[in-house]
């Protein structure tokens, strides 16, 4: 799978919310939510859903208009298009997590850290299936409960690991380099480890939240990650999040495609 193209602006549709302020409270904001085009797409898959970083609450219309994480109210808002038959229909659409799912209950506290499985649920309950990662402020509830959740129909959580979906070959590794006394963090030589595992699968798709940066260019990301990615596969696509790029689209020399969805879907459907 190779992406041809991705539009950055103006998006056709943009859902509004609010998030954490640089100096305390919240402030609004818009998720754009951009169209995107691939060569093909194996099986019965008419498309592939991929965001990252929705730290942010909205209103929920299916609970009275409470507020709720905004990534359960994109999953619903995007039902309603699909109903409206400006999309697919989404037991036809894959859903790709690349992390931080998570905000402050009031959307006003940067860097808030907790339990995301809601919106893992809110798109495995109406899409295909779930496949992703978590991001270093990603919590899925006890261990017992992570390990419980992460084994239900549906939902494909990726740590060093890799999952065969609709014939596609999709690997992942979760949260960020950083100390591993804090949450979603793991030390370089333990990441380095799940990222060789998840690589040694030969993955089509790789879905990390810490991805890449591209050099000779205003996309930032860690440089040790993409050395490593650019031995894989020339035809590797990436999906990542964390540091935002304004051009969500980049090649690394090697051929790799890297997807940033950090605070942004993007809809992938076959040209």
């Amino acid at each position: 799978m190779r992406i041809l193209s991705v539009e950055n602006s103006p998006p056709r549709w943009a859902l509004s919310y609010v998030n954490a302020g640089p100096r305390g409270g919240s402030m609004p904001a818009q998720l754009p939510i951009l169209r995107g085009t691939v060569d093909a797409l194996p099986g019965e898959l008419m498309g592939l859903l991929v965001t990252s970083d929705l730290q942010g609450v909205a209103p929920l219309p299916s609970e009275g208009g409470a507020l709720a994480l905004l990534g359960q109210v994109l999953a619903e808002h995007l039902a309603t298009l699909a109903e409206a038959g400006e999309l697919p229909p989404l037991r036809q659409i894959g859903v790709l997590l690349a992390g931080d799912m998570y905000s402050s209950p009031g959307g006003d506290q940067r860097g808030a850290t907790g339990d995301v499985r809601r919106v893992w649920q809110a798109f495995t309950e109406r899409f295909r299936w779930v496949a992703g990662v978590g991001g270093n402020h990603d919590l899925f509830g006890t261990q017992r409960e992570r390990e419980r959740f992460t084994t239900l129909p549906g939902v494909h959580f990726l740590d060093g690991t890799a999952a065969e979906l609709d014939g596609l070959r999709i690997g992942g590794v979760s949260g960020i380099i950083g100390n591993p006394k804090k949450p979603g963090r793991r030390d370089e030589e333990t990441f380095f480890d799940m990222l060789d595992r998840a690589l040694f699968s030969r993955p089509e798709l790789l879905v990390l939240h810490e991805g890449p940066d591209v050099p000779r260019t205003r996309r930032p990301g860690t440089p040790s990650i993409r050395e490593l990615i650019e031995v894989a596969r020339r035809d590797l696509v990436v999906i990542c999040g964390h540091a935002h790029w304004h051009e969500p689209l980049a090649q690394l020399d090697s051929g790799c495609q890297v997807l940033n969805v950090d605070a942004r879907a993007v809809l992938l459907r076959p040209k």
